[in-house]
């Protein structure tokens, strides 16, 4: 257990993402209480212009800097002297208590983070700020490095990663730039979620219900969905960027409701001229011929079949209920009916998986040479039932090292695969990161559009979110969806409320 003692808590949240960061799957504690390992202690002084840390721990960390005995308690004063602060300045502030604190967790530890003192989703971001800004790529990598301790290879791939992403997007518009400007006519992109699997993932926690148990409501949903989509081609305009389906498994639909949903879409917004028309498979045991068929017969462009890894006692073990094959004759199904953009999505640091099992599913996949692939590291949230099982799942051996992560990145590479975006989560294993790679002309702009937060992304359906960028005021606004199917269904109209707010609008 970990404990956060604060007079302030305008910085308890990034002081917390940088112990978890160093302490994954410790518990945290807001007193000092028996069992702690350590008790951080930060005190912010009257005129809030100094911060002064202090750190407090027992057991097996003294040793490391003093060499006295493991359960004396010791603190480390010379740790002690407070940092000049403005209030003012949230991001120069966060980062100036963060640079501290990671100084003191990697002496305290004996080791470093890949990312140093990072904790946000998107280290991209920094790096395409900073080109856009007119920063050299060496430029960038000097400051993530003396900014942010980050790594020598953390620090490039950012760079690499900000200057394809800056080519991709170049043709795609911008937000508004101003929270009054009334329509957002300089373009949107379009995601739809469809929250409903084949079954729940061992460590799975989107929103997504059994199918079974819905198909008998399906049409109450579509009809739902239906008006909201209404609504946003009414507000927005017929011409998003991108149109993504995801979910959930959208292909856990029946062909019948698929093909309506497709219907919908493309008689409602012009799919056919958006950069990319994109819809999870996802489950390769959720396809089928007809459904595919349907996929291409309404200019679906890309699509994902994503089997997570190709060692079937790990599939059995997290509950994917298909076998390694039918991730191949799924494949090799949808290259038949001349899908050419085919995403695959694996994870690394699955339970009781080691580094010959991440060779092997590597193998597999250069075997199968799809056009982009997605390689994430496993992050275990409060929702999955890896985190809300843990005396079930206690026992399971979880691995994820830098020697993983590298290999996967080669094998990409000898695929003709280079990365192009990449997003953190909290709670991953290794402290590592999600890279997705594609061949040239095979990259996601939606992947890219949602990380980098460079436009707006308008969600309908169960669980998603809008997000309205505003440049000009480089800010985010934002309107949720509720997750409960049966509350979507109920309160649909109140959704649609929600996005009007969103974007300025008044009742008449």
């Amino acid at each position: 257990m970990i404990g956060i003692i604060l007079n302030d808590n305008a910085y308890e949240q990034d002081i917390r993402e940088l112990l978890m960061a160093f302490f994954p799957g410790r518990s945290f504690a807001y007193e000092m209480v028996a069992g702690q390992e350590l008790c951080l202690i930060g005190k912010l002084d009257e005129s809030r212009r100094w911060f002064r840390m202090q750190v407090v721990f027992w057991g097996e960390y003294s040793h490391l800097i003093w060499g006295n005995s493991p359960a004396e308690q010791r603190e480390l004063d010379h740790f002690d002297e407070p940092i000049p602060v403005d209030y003012d300045n949230r991001t120069e502030t966060k980062n100036k208590i963060k640079r501290r604190l990671y100084v003191i967790l990697k002496a305290l530890t004996g080791r470093g983070l890949p990312w140093g003192s990072l904790t946000g989703i998107r280290p991209a971001k920094i790096a395409l700020t900073k080109l856009r800004e007119g920063m050299a790529g060496e430029e960038i990598c000097r400051y993530m490095k003396e900014m942010y301790f980050a790594s020598d290879e953390k620090a490039r791939l950012c760079v690499e990663i900000a200057m394809r992403e800056q080519k991709l997007l170049s043709c795609i518009p911008s937000e508004a730039t101003s929270a009054q400007d009334s329509r957002a006519k300089a373009g949107y992109s379009l995601y739809v979620g469809i929250p409903f699997c084949p079954t729940t993932c061992l460590y799975c926690s989107f929103t997504s219900y059994p199918i079974a148990k819905w198909e008998g409501h399906m049409e109450e949903y579509l009809a739902a969905l239906f008006r909201e989509l209404d609504y946003v081609a009414d507000r927005a305009g017929r011409h998003p960027s991108c149109v993504y389906v995801g979910g959930g498994t959208p292909t856990s639909l029946s062909a019948r409701h698929l093909q309506r949903l497709m219907e919908k879409l493309t008689k409602t917004f012009d799919c056919a001229g958006a950069a990319e028309f994109t819809v999870e498979a996802g489950r390769p045991d959720s396809i089928t011929r007809e459904k595919l068929e349907v996929l291409k017969g309404y200019g679906v462009t890309r699509i994902s079949i994503n089997p997570q890894t190709m060692n079937q006692k790990t599939l059995d073990l997290i509950g994917r209920r298909h076998t390694v094959e039918e991730v191949k004759e799924r494949f090799f199904m949808a290259r038949e009916l001349g899908f050419d953009n085919i995403n695959m999505d694996l994870i690394v640091g699955l339970p009781e998986e080691n580094e010959e099992d991440v060779r092997h599913t590597m193998e597999e996949i250069k075997a199968l040479a799809p056009d982009s692939l997605t390689v994430h590291s496993l992050a275990i949230k409060r929702a999955a039932r890896l985190n809300t099982m843990k005396e079930v799942y206690k026992d399971y051996r979880i691995v994820g090292t830098q020697e993983i992560i590298d290999m996967t990145a080669r094998y990409a590479r000898e695929l003709g695969l280079l990365p192009y975006y990449l997003y953190r989560q909290k709670n991953m294993a290794g402290n590592f990161e999600n890279v997705g790679y594609a061949k040239p002309g095979k990259a996601c702009i939606y992947n890219i559009l949602i990380m980098e937060e460079q436009q707006t992304i308008i969600g309908c359906g169960a669980g998603t979110t809008t997000k309205r960028v505003i440049s000009g005021e480089n800010r985010i606004e934002r309107a949720e969806t509720v997750k409960n199917v049966e509350q979507y269904i109920e309160r649909v109209d109140e959704m649609i409320e929600r996005k009007k707010r969103l974007f300025g609008e008044k009742d008449n």
